[in-house]
């Protein structure tokens, strides 16, 4: 359980720069800020907090559950964005509803990253016992501060190509959700397990798979025909 959270933890940072690379600069100092502000704000209230409290919660499923529509609401803003930014780069048009709210979305960089720093803030002081509490918070806020403008630099650099880094970002906000799903059931199941594999129900599985395949196939292949008898080249 701990490691699927971890994992999404992880998604939810990478996503976040990710989706900064699609922002203008002033845009990505602004979220920096806001982020460097939040962590050391917190720190009074970070100290109270415990290992264990953190694992509690891992483990009430009632906050799991709220926490996943919370997830799911963000999953499906990014992926709407995802949507419209392609949607603009194919065709170069958008009604002007959707570009008001493709701008909007542009603009929303996520919220599931604040609740991310804030463990990130608890795992660090308790980190550094001994150490000054506004000392530690000071730090982590200014490496979050470089962290952010820098690592969506380096990924602009590594992925130079819009399409790609959309492509990446709808992928990866999917997998977060899948995730997200994984962790909200923590080890309940609605229904027991079978031991043995049915092969007639395997068989009707594979049928049906190749099936679909061929007729997807035939189709394209078809419409492909229709296409070049309509529109001859040469």
């Amino acid at each position: 359980m701990e490691t699927v959270v971890y994992v999404m933890m992880g998604l939810v940072c990478f996503n976040y720069l990710l989706k900064q690379t699609n922002r203008p600069l002033y845009a990505v100092a602004i979220s920096a800020v806001v982020c460097a502000v939040f962590v050391y704000a917190l720190w009074p209230y970070a100290i109270e907090q415990s290992k264990s409290q953190v694992q509690a919660w891992l483990a009430d499923t009632a906050l799991m559950l709220d926490l996943s529509i919370v997830l799911w609401l963000e999953v499906a803003l990014q992926l709407a964005y995802c949507l419209l930014s392609a949607r603009i780069q194919t065709s170069g048009l958008l009604p002007a509803r959707w570009l008001f709210l493709y701008r909007s979305l542009r603009w929303f960089p996520g919220v599931l990253v604040f609740p991310v720093l804030y463990s990130l803030l608890v795992v660090t002081l308790f980190a550094w016992p001994g150490q000054p509490f506004a000392r530690v918070a000071g730090t982590l806020a200014v490496g979050v501060l470089l962290v952010i403008p820098l690592g969506s630099w380096a990924l602009r650099r590594v992925l130079p190509e819009k399409d790609i880094r959309l492509e990446l970002l709808f992928l990866l906000n999917a997998l977060v959700g899948l995730l997200g799903l994984v962790a909200t059931v923590n080890g309940r199941t609605a229904v027991e397990g079978l031991s043995e594999v049915n092969g007639l129900s395997l068989a009707g599985v594979v049928g049906l798979t190749v099936l679909g395949g061929a007729v997807g196939w035939l189709g394209y292949r078809w419409r492909l025909q229709r296409r070049i008898r309509r529109f001859p080249t040469g």
